[in-house]
């Protein structure tokens, strides 16, 4: 019997060996034999409760060895929520739609470079106004300074008008721009519009570029010269009365010392200045030259309104001693003088050249 029962109890505990041997205790130790058997239990990676398979990402296959599925009510009590888990899938694994174009970073950086001048054309366009207000402003402050108002002369039996000393100011400041004159060579005159046979010159030795009303003068035709004015007042008289019976009672007088014209004349030979451009050519078609030596004051006077006609009273030529150029006006007779000495700057830069 205790064989027996040796024998039984063996046979039990080699049973019960068998059977805590067969089911596992513990982790698998090593990598498994095959994948696991049957359905897995519990739900997918990545699926929360509420959601259905159809809507679930799709799940990579895992290489790592599986782990040992438990019951669905221990892995709901055990089951803890997985921080930083990679549920996210690559859509090139699974889209059949082609790859979408990288990014043109070149045509990025062509549109901003193309964007940048834009900013600069701006800013000079900006700064090319702002230096445009300041020439126009500083345009009014010298348009100011040339028509300033000037006080009126007051003369005996006359009254010499603000505007007109203004004028005086303006044109021998032109004059001078343009170098017709330097310092205090040359005079200006003009007849009185107010009163007849009134004239109004500057004295002598008067700076053009610098008059004011201290520096006119006025007289009557056929009279004695003013004070301060000299023997430039017989020369004045007989042009101003010349171009008056051309222009309705309206003249204007300038004896310029222009440099051009005045070293063309210096040629003895030379008795009459043509203008060899087109220019000068459309203004006058010559101006006379006329000497003042070895000749009485009458007779140069008479060559003087002589000239000046056969010059179809546009300017005359003293030589040596400049032009004299006259018209309606201060304006008119500027624009003769600067006319007769741009024709006499081409002719005398055309013998210089050698130039027929």
């Amino acid at each position: 019997m205790r064989d027996m029962a040796k024998k039984g109890d063996s046979s039990t505990g080699a049973a019960d060996n068998e059977e805590e041997k067969s089911s596992p205790k513990g982790p698998p130790i090593g990598p498994p034999s095959g994948p696991p058997k049957g359905a897995p239990m519990g739900m997918p990676m990545g699926m929360f409760p509420g959601i259905t398979a159809a809507n679930a990402p799709p799940q990579r296959t895992a290489e790592n060895p599986p782990e040992v599925q438990q019951s669905n009510a221990e892995q709901e009590d055990d089951t803890e929520p997985v921080a930083d888990v990679d549920t996210s899938v690559d859509d090139d694994e699974f889209s059949d739609e082609p790859p979408a174009p990288s990014v043109d970073i070149g045509g990025m950086i062509g549109q901003s470079m193309a964007a940048t001048p834009m900013s600069d054309v701006e800013a000079l366009r900006a700064e090319n106004d702002s230096m445009r207000n300041a020439l126009t402003n500083a345009t009014s402050i010298i348009n100011e300074m040339d028509t300033q108002p000037m006080p009126p002369i007051v003369g005996d039996g006359f009254v010499v008008p603000a505007h007109v000393v203004s004028d005086f100011v303006r044109i021998g400041r032109q004059l001078q721009r343009d170098g017709l004159c330097h310092a205090t060579v040359g005079s200006i005159s003009t007849l009185s519009l107010d009163q007849p046979n009134l004239v109004h010159i500057t004295k002598e030795g008067s700076p053009l570029g610098q008059l004011d009303e201290r520096h006119v003068a006025s007289g009557r035709l056929g009279e004695m010269a003013p004070l301060d004015v000299g023997s430039a007042w017989k020369i004045h008289t007989i042009m101003l009365a010349v171009t008056s019976l051309e222009h309705n009672g309206s003249a204007a007088c300038a004896h310029l010392p222009a440099p051009y014209t005045t070293a063309m004349s210096l040629e003895q030979d030379l008795f009459v200045l043509r203008p060899p451009d087109l220019a000068g050519k459309e203004r006058f078609e010559s101006v006379v030259i006329v000497d003042s030596d070895d000749v009485s004051e009458d007779d140069f006077l008479r060559q003087l309104s002589e000239g000046l006609g056969q010059s179809k009273c546009k300017a005359i030529v003293v030589r040596g001693g400049g032009v004299y150029a006259v018209g309606a006006n201060f304006n008119e007779a500027w624009d003769n003088a600067a006319a007769v000495e741009h024709s006499m700057k081409i002719s005398f830069l055309t013998r210089l050249a050698d130039i027929e």
